[in-house]
């Protein structure tokens, strides 16, 4: 089949169009069978539009958040790709989007709120392929049939199997909006980075929650906790709805304590006679004088959570806490030390 092309078809399947996930408001669904013919017609008596497309605002979006509804398209100006300003030249590291099998843009539609948009597996093919093949930067996006979910009480629209990608001349809409922007040059003005990267703000129990969807993909959340305990080479894991295994992995141990793992280890064998290789470290002071300290963690949800395969979370980074009063009680975490190297903590 042929863009632009029009067709007859004999001998089909007609059903009642779904109810969720519909990506169109028609009220039937045709289906091809063994049997089916399929003819061009050269001059056809029925007139279709080129495009179709189903744009919504912001507040559609929102409205429809969650409820698995009709799938709508979205068409407006990025932002930011994968974290980066278009004020420079955004850099797709094809390899590091091939493993995480998503692109996150944040995408803002005429004078409307800033969202972001997961595009996920083809999609992120399709839109690294369409970036890439542009001389200059493009700048509108279109993306249809996507999906509205909320993360951590934060709108985000998600693309499906279905969604298409298109770019500033790609398509009439694409085309349209690339002249409003240019007559509304203001809307592209710079975006502050971190207010629109900032990570949703969870409990355990939430990222707990997030983690038991099935079709959840891997995610940065923040989560203010304090640390309960530290425990030295165990399995042991309390699944508690506010208590968790916390895995410090890169700069985040020397953010908590001040000291880098392989400072930690030559302190203890300067202290102990040079003890074997093989001797098992014990946990450091500067590791246990933490516990019962408050911390806000960048805490990483990964395949393996999803696939079940690991209940400890991995953090990231460490954050300063603000100065202010949370009503609310504070999660807890313990901390599982699986061995001490001379690599980072």
């Amino acid at each position: 089949m042929k863009p632009g092309s029009v067709y007859k078809l004999n001998n089909f399947y007609g059903s009642s169009n779904k109810s969720v996930y519909r990506v169109s408001d028609h009220a039937v669904t045709v289906s091809f069978s063994w049997n089916s013919e399929l003819s061009v017609l050269e001059d056809s008596p029925t007139h279709f539009d080129e495009d179709r497309f189903q744009f919504h605002s912001f507040e559609d979006f929102q409205a429809s958040c969650d409820r698995k509804g009709d799938l709508y398209d979205v068409v407006g100006h990025m932002k930011l790709v994968n974290g980066q300003s278009f004020i420079g030249t955004p850099v797709l590291d094809e390899v590091e989007i091939a493993r995480a099998r998503h692109v996150l843009v944040h995408v803002q539609s005429h004078d409307g709120p800033v969202m972001k948009l997961y595009l996920w597996d083809q999609a992120a093919k399709e839109f690294c392929k369409k970036f890439k093949s542009y001389e200059n930067i493009p700048t509108v996006l279109l993306v249809t049939t996507v999906n509205t979910k909320s993360l951590g009480g934060t709108l985000a629209l998600t693309s499906m199997s279905s969604s298409r990608v298109f770019m500033d001349y790609d398509v009439q809409p694409t085309i349209d909006y690339f002249g409003w922007l240019g007559s509304n040059p203001q809307s592209a003005e710079e975006v502050n980075a971190e207010v629109v990267t900032k990570r949703e703000t969870l409990t355990i129990g939430e990222i707990f929650s997030y983690i038991k969807q099935r079709s959840t993909k891997e995610a940065f959340f923040e989560c203010t906790a304090t640390i309960d305990d530290v425990v030295h080479g165990s399995t042991w894991y309390r699944a508690q709805i506010e208590q968790a295994v916390f895995v410090l992995l890169g700069d985040a141990g020397f953010e908590l304590t001040g000291k880098h793992a392989s400072e930690l280890v030559i302190n203890y064998f300067k202290a102990n006679g040079n003890q074997g290789v093989t001797q098992e470290v014990p946990v450091p002071e500067a590791l246990l004088s933490t516990i019962g300290q408050k911390h806000k963690f960048c805490v990483k949800v990964t395949k393996h959570n999803l696939d079940g395969k690991s209940r400890s979370l991995t953090v990231t980074k460490i954050l300063p806490l603000r100065k202010t009063i949370i009503f609310s009680d504070i999660p807890t975490i313990i901390f599982k030390i699986e061995k001490l190297s001379t690599g980072s903590l």
